[in-house]
């Protein structure tokens, strides 16, 4: 079972988004109990915060989805969102999230000044590394950059950090598969969501597509 919580500013665009995910074969549905065998998808227009908080005290998994720009609503979807997008994305990201008969792990950029995703499996902070941001010939760039990436890298508590974490993640999939849950978040969080998280997720990924039998995500969220 795959449920999808989409957020965004207003009714309308909201609606918008939802049959998006029903276009794709989703489930709407208006309440948390309305979830049951088969992927679902809940819309939220006015912050979804208390919501969200009644989830995560009952231990519902879900994926968060914000469409559009910041609702500004504290701990609400645009704030925690594991994925923001835009109308043109809707279709694709739908079709991504039904439910999978191979496991998908996300590795997940993220800047904490704009909120931390909800519902990670891992969430790992990666501002102990020296930021790229400081280094006038870097700042502009990100992390995919390689001159940023060598940067980054070159610092043995990354490569450390990487090695930890890819072992944690290779254990976690068939405990995962064994509950039926299919989707994995690995979230790094930088300042801003530009520099360090956005190399230490990609690298991650790189590695993760080894492992056989499983599918993996590259996210940068807030570039």
């Amino acid at each position: 079972m795959t449920l999808v919580i989409v957020g965004a500013p207003n009714r309308t665009r909201m609606d918008e988004a939802v049959s998006a995910f029903e276009a794709a074969g989703f489930t709407r549905i208006e309440e948390l109990d309305g979830a049951r065998e088969g992927d679902f998808v809940l819309g939220v227009s006015d912050g979804g915060a208390e919501l969200l908080r009644e989830a995560d005290r009952r231990a519902i998994k879900y994926v968060l989805v914000h469409d559009g720009e910041d609702d500004h609503h504290g701990g609400g979807t645009f704030e925690r969102a594991h994925h923001r997008i835009e109308a043109g994305q809707r279709a694709e990201l739908a079709q991504h999230l039904r439910s999978r008969e191979r496991p998908l792990i996300t590795c997940l950029a993220f800047g904490y000044k704009n909120g931390a995703p909800a519902d990670a499996a891992l969430l790992i902070d990666a501002r102990f590394l020296d930021n790229p941001y400081w280094v006038p010939e870097l700042r502009d760039l990100s992390g995919r950059d390689p001159a940023v990436a060598d940067y980054v890298m070159k610092q043995p508590a990354a490569g450390h950090l990487l090695e930890d974490v890819q072992s944690i993640v290779r254990d976690l999939v068939p405990l995962y598969q064994e509950k039926g849950r299919m989707h994995i978040v690995v979230a790094f969080g930088c300042t801003g969501g530009r520099h360090r998280s956005v190399v230490l997720a990609g690298e991650l990924a790189e590695r993760l597509r080894e492992i056989e039998g499983v599918d993996v995500d590259f996210v940068t969220r807030d570039i």
